[in-house]
């Protein structure tokens, strides 16, 4: 039998949501967890952390009045029931998917979006500088930060909470403590909570105390204000109070996340408050959901999924090919049971970078930071000064954020870390914040930086045993999303810093390709080979140090040359192509294929390299119309 949906449907922005009692939002979170489930179990998308702030994100539109007031969510894990009730219920069915709507907050997709989230920990900051330019405007409006799903271990959440007890505006931060990022929480503040939370006597303790004061409010004002300083005073002791109010926070909770009422009864005493309050609620990732809460991992991001089962509903017949990240967790668990110096270090990705296949062998030597790149860059640093070699497995666009750590702490110290930078290229569905586009640009122009990219799954092999035992600075590989070429694995073996290698033959023109974009120039180059074109193509595998002497050679052999990489164009592997012709004052025609100058939206991977002309179709098209006019101009 289907769900009757009683209220949600009529519901098409907040304001329809406040027209109702108080006593229906209780239907209302029921409607809005199943619709979630019941869209997202058919298209896919993160999932488990939205069904967590179901009747926080009702309860913060309720009471609040936005778009006038600013309601500013954290990674965007959080924010598809935020969508459904700020007018994007239908668009919802389409999330992630080419053409429709983003699976993280946008401000181009909604003015209910009050600043875009893709990454953890920006929550706080993003409502401070809202709340001050508010006040400097002499403007009136809340603004509310809502923070979680791990986001609380990002030092730029604190370094925020640090200046608003230092500023003293009027605002609201919600903490979320639901235990998890994507992996468990590994925090000391998260081991804090979770002490007090599970502790019997405590919280027997805090109720009575609660209860205590209910009883004595007949009593008078002055044995009502030794009541209030009793409990605020047991609070110091028995909750994290003591830390917010530290930071100069109005500190409440924690709370029960999961009731619509008090959380509403709540937050409208709130809104009447000044200064900063940080109210604290508890809740459980996947709520309402038994397979999400069984499994917060696998559930945090889904696919297609059976919604009875639980079970995914795009399994392959076939077996499908072994993931790059699992190449690359086996590759390290492997070169660990040989050199006991090799340790590995993830930011609350251990799963998703394939680091749990060697957790599980040497729990004692791989350091989950949690949602802390800079400080898991300048941690590796530590581990090198001292004779150890730390891998640091990042996604390719969250080491953007530690870019300084990379430059001050390891290149000029020239420390062997080894980078391995997951998600390299278009990642597809993720969309902008999570394209690994900028590496390529961003770490080839740091002195000393070795830059590698495999063009398969052996080859990421080799490259990570080139990294270990053939470097003695800082390292980098960069390699893609997904699933692999479904070569043969063999034992690793070294490769010549800074060479490449002639993969395929050819006589009209030279294409040098990156990574996985040997296998579409390879396609590319039978698509030529059709229409009386010979491309010659090269695997470039290094990007830093350049292989010259190959550039020298197919300078003197084609009179065209194109660069094929799924990174940024300006900065990336063709500029340092140009950058070498130029020194030599080569004439060749060189063409230079890439990300242009724009962020690229979201759909499959497939979809925007065909839109992009990064996949054969578009490579060899690209190579005709560059022979064609060049041959006119002769003419």
């Amino acid at each position: 039998m289907d769900f009757e949906y009683k209220y949600l449907l009529g519901i098409d922005s907040p304001e329809d949501l406040r027209k109702l009692e108080t006593s229906d939002l209780p239907r209302v979170v029921q409607e809005l967890r199943e619709y979630v489930v019941d869209t997202i179990t058919k298209s896919g998308g993160h999932f488990g952390a939205g069904l967590g702030v179901v009747e926080l994100t009702t309860a913060l539109h309720y009471v609040f009045d936005t778009p006038r007031d600013k309601i500013v969510i954290d990674t965007g894990h959080q924010g598809y029931p935020h969508k459904v009730l700020t007018g994007r219920r239908e668009e919802l069915k389409n999330i992630r998917q080419k053409g429709g709507i983003s699976g993280f907050l946008k401000r181009t997709e909604s003015e209910y979006d009050a600043f875009g989230a893709g990454h953890a920990s920006t929550s706080i900051s993003a409502a401070l500088g809202m709340a001050a330019a508010r006040d400097l405007n002499g403007d009136d409006y809340n603004v509310a930060a809502v923070i979680g799903d791990g986001a609380m271990t990002g030092g730029l959440a604190f370094e925020a909470m640090n200046n608003i007890g230092f500023q003293q505006r009027k605002m609201l931060v919600v903490m979320n403590d639901n235990n998890h990022s994507i992996a468990t929480n590994v925090s000391a503040i998260s081991n804090y909570f979770n002490e007090i939370y599970t502790n019997e006597k405590v919280q027997k303790l805090r109720s009575n105390m609660l209860e205590m004061t209910h009883k004595l409010e007949g009593i008078g004002d002055r044995i009502r204000h030794i009541a209030e300083k009793i409990e605020t005073g047991v609070k110091s002791f028995i909750t994290p109070g003591m830390l917010f109010e530290a930071f100069g926070f109005n500190y409440i909770g924690p709370i029960n996340g999961h009731n619509i009422l008090k959380l509403v009864k709540i937050l409208e005493s709130i809104k009447k408050m000044d200064g900063p309050v940080l109210l604290h609620i508890i809740t459980q990732k996947g709520y309402g959901y038994k397979y999400a809460t069984k499994e917060k991992q696998f559930l945090h991001a889904i696919g297609k999924i059976d919604k009875i089962t639980g079970k995914s509903l795009d399994a392959k017949l076939d077996k499908p090919m072994p993931k790059y990240q699992d190449i690359f967790g086996d590759a390290v668990t492997e070169i660990a049971e040989q050199n006991e110096k090799v340790v590995a270090i993830t930011a609350a990705m251990p799963d998703g970078t394939g680091l749990d296949i060697m957790q599980e062998k040497f729990p004692e030597r791989v350091f989950d930071v949690g949602i802390a790149e800079g400080h898991a860059v300048t941690f590796a640093a530590g581990l090198a000064c001292q004779g150890i070699i730390p891998v640091c497995a990042i996604y390719s666009t969250f080491l953007q954020r530690a870019y300084d750590h990379i430059i001050h702490d390891v290149a000029l110290q020239n420390l062997h870390v080894v980078f391995a930078l997951d998600r390299g290229g278009l990642v597809g569905a993720d969309g902008p914040t999570h394209h690994g586009v900028m590496d390529l640009a961003y770490l080839r122009n740091i002195p000393g930086m070795v830059l590698m990219a495999p063009k398969d799954e052996q080859e990421l092999r080799d490259m990570l045993y080139t990294a270990v035992y053939d470097c003695s600075g800082p390292v980098a590989i960069r390699y893609p999303r997904g699933e692999g070429m479904g070569v043969a694995i063999s034992k690793m073996k070294s490769i010549e810093i800074g060479s490449s290698e002639i993969v395929r033959r050819g006589k009209d023109i030279a294409i040098i390709a990156v990574g996985n974009m040997l296998a579409h120039s390879l396609a590319a180059a039978r698509v030529l080979d059709s229409d009386g074109l010979s491309a010659e193509i090269v695997n470039a595998r290094f990007i830093k140090p350049l292989d010259k002497s190959m550039i020298d050679y197919l300078c003197g052999k084609f009179d065209f040359i194109m660069t094929a990489e799924d990174g940024q164009i300006q900065g990336g592997f063709g500029s340092a192509v140009a950058e070498y012709m130029a020194e030599k004052n080569y004439k060749n025609t060189l063409h230079i294929h890439g990300i242009p100058d724009k962020f690229i939206g979201h759909g499959t991977q497939n979809q925007l390299y065909s839109e992009l002309d990064l996949d054969a179709r578009g490579i060899s098209a690209r190579v005709k119309k560059i022979i064609a006019i060049q041959c006119t101009s002769v003419t």
